[in-house]
């Protein structure tokens, strides 16, 4: 049991990766100094872990074991790669210490990454003074001070990385003393982006997840950094976000093209554009085309509305729908739209409309059939067609003896002396025999009572229900009979009164009314009534000369 216990305590140690590796700091942050000096390490643990549950700490000079012991830090005065590693995590990463023995050395720092300031010092040993300093890079000098100030380098970015010398003047002294080289590499703050598209390979109309990948090194996971996306031409996906992912709800044959995403430190201000990534976005064929009618089975009256709707169970993008005529091969039309269905419309249907019919859908990625629907249709536009027009006769026939009865009425105030149009007063008739009318004013007209004298055409019988013959005219006197006596008309009425007229051969006579009308009814003395009124009723049909 013990030997068990103690194996489960150090699997960890020995190479299990539970945790992240912590990270091993200095201070002074210089990794070369002189022999006699010291520096201080401390094992850093990630933010996982609780500071309060780490109870050992390992440390490690190259392949040795140092010791183990409870705190976090370590004195170094030996030259080496030191090594920390805590219970649950794999051993850090190593930090090279060098302690010289040279009189001129060059210190730097043990890690620098891009956008952080570069600081290089030319360290003189013991009580000496430089009076004078140059910083070489690559064999190049890039610096001369006179006052043996610190060289800086604001912003380091990766292309600061090189070999490093400094050349030091002593005080009252005339050599030239030169440190040792250092190589300097500048550390990616955070890896280059990689976009990945997730499915690979989308189909229209289905949601697609962008995914920004990097890698922020352990020594700055503090730093914040921010994402966006874009699609070729410049097109911006998202806005900048913490997020390294972003969802397209739906994407389209025309959203392929060339995809890529910017990842962005706020500080140190750097930018890192992932490469481009094709995505190329697959169609779906449409599939299961459907043909319906509205109304529906497909049965309709003449000069009803039909539609057509064309449906597909399956497909993406932009279809063409189409519809056919399948016993005369005929196509009646299309359609091309981003939808699973589409309609055509026949405002009114007639004979011709019956047969079978079909649509047929297309998204360029594949064709799809309906089967054929049967449409019949019953009547005929011209029964339709009589009965509007019927209707439409009555109507105007209607309002025409509507007009004809205030026609009447109103000559018939005229003539009693009561229309409100005063005409007794605008022309003068002739008053006495000797008198005859002005020119161009009409004559009473002459409305004869032929129920009262029970006068009728000899070959049609005064029987109650039966047809007569009725006339009305307006007369007006012409030029030579204005001083003539009045003669018995000519036509088959009889006298309406003692005076004297004028004979039609003298007369211009215009017919304004003319009818064959019903006998009235008689009364129980079998006399026909002979009121005004009844015979204003029984008028008909009157037309304008």
């Amino acid at each position: 049991m013990l030997l068990w216990a103690s194996l489960l305590v150090l699997a960890p140690v020995r190479g299990q990766l539970a945790f992240p590796k912590p990270v091993i700091s200095l201070h002074p942050p210089w990794t070369t100094v002189f022999k006699g000096e010291a520096v201080t390490l401390t094992c850093n643990a990630s933010r996982v872990h609780a500071a309060e549950n780490i109870k050992r700490y390992w440390w490690y000079l190259g392949t040795q074991t140092l010791r183990e012991i409870p705190g976090n830090t370590l004195k170094a005065r030996v030259s080496g790669t030191y090594k920390c590693q805590i219970q649950g995590s794999s051993p850090s990463d190593g930090v090279s210490l060098i302690f010289s023995s040279d009189l001129l050395i060059l210190q730097t720092p043990h890690s620098v990454f891009e956008g952080d300031t570069l600081t290089l010092r030319c360290q003189v040993k013991g009580r000496e003074k430089l009076a004078a300093v140059k910083y070489s890079w690559n064999g190049n000098v890039i610096s001369t001070s006179w006052n043996s100030q610190d060289l800086l380098i604001p912003r380091a970015s990766l292309n600061n990385s090189g070999n490093y010398q400094c050349i030091g003047f002593l005080e009252g002294n005339h050599y030239t003393y030169r440190s040792n080289n250092r190589i300097i590499k500048i550390q990616e703050l955070f890896s280059r982006p990689k976009l990945e598209v997730t499915p690979p390979q989308p189909t229209e109309g289905g949601p697609v997840n962008l995914s920004c990948q990097t890698e922020l090194r352990l020594e700055r996971s503090d730093t914040l950094l921010s994402f966006i996306f874009f699609r070729d031409p410049g097109v911006m996906l998202s806005n900048w976000s913490r997020s390294p992912e972003v969802q397209l709800t739906a994407i389209w044959r025309e959203d392929s093209g060339s995809y890529w995403c910017v990842v962005a430190a706020v500080v140190p201000s750097i930018r890192k554009h992932s490469l481009p990534l094709q995505v190329r976005v697959q169609g779906v064929p449409v599939s299961g085309a459907l043909l319906e009618t509205q109304p529906q089975g497909g049965r309709l009256l003449a000069g009803e509305r039909l539609v057509l709707v064309c449906s597909v169970a399956e497909g993406t993008g932009d279809t063409t729908f189409s519809w056919h005529r399948e016993d005369t091969g005929e196509c009646l039309g299309s359609k091309r739209q981003r939808s699973r269905r589409a309609e055509l419309e026949v405002l009114a249907v007639g004979g011709s409309h019956a047969g079978r019919y079909y649509c047929m859908a297309d998204n360029g990625h594949g064709l799809a059939r309906s089967a054929a629907l049967n449409v019949t249709v019953t009547g005929t536009w011209r029964n339709r067609g009589g009965l509007i027009a019927a209707g439409a006769t009555g109507g105007l026939l209607s309002s025409l003896l509507l007009a004809v009865i205030l026609w009447l009425y109103r000559r018939h105030q005229r003539k009693s002396g009561d229309g409100f149009l005063g005409n007794t007063a605008r022309c003068h008739t002739a008053t006495g025999p000797g008198e005859a009318a002005r020119a161009g004013c009409p004559v009473p007209v002459e409305l004869p009572q032929l129920y009262g004298k029970r006068q009728v055409y000899g070959n049609v019988p005064p029987a109650e229900g039966d047809l007569v013959y009725s006339e009305v005219q307006v007369t007006q006197l012409g030029q030579e009979g204005a001083g003539r006596d009045a003669h018995s008309s000519t036509r088959p009425f009889p006298s309406t009164a003692s005076s004297s007229r004028t004979s039609l051969e003298d007369k211009h006579a215009s017919v304004v009314y003319s009818a064959v009308k019903t006998q009235l009814p008689q009364d129980s003395a079998g006399e026909v009534r002979s009121q005004d009124e009844d015979a204003m009723e029984g008028y008909e049909n009157v037309q304008f000369a």
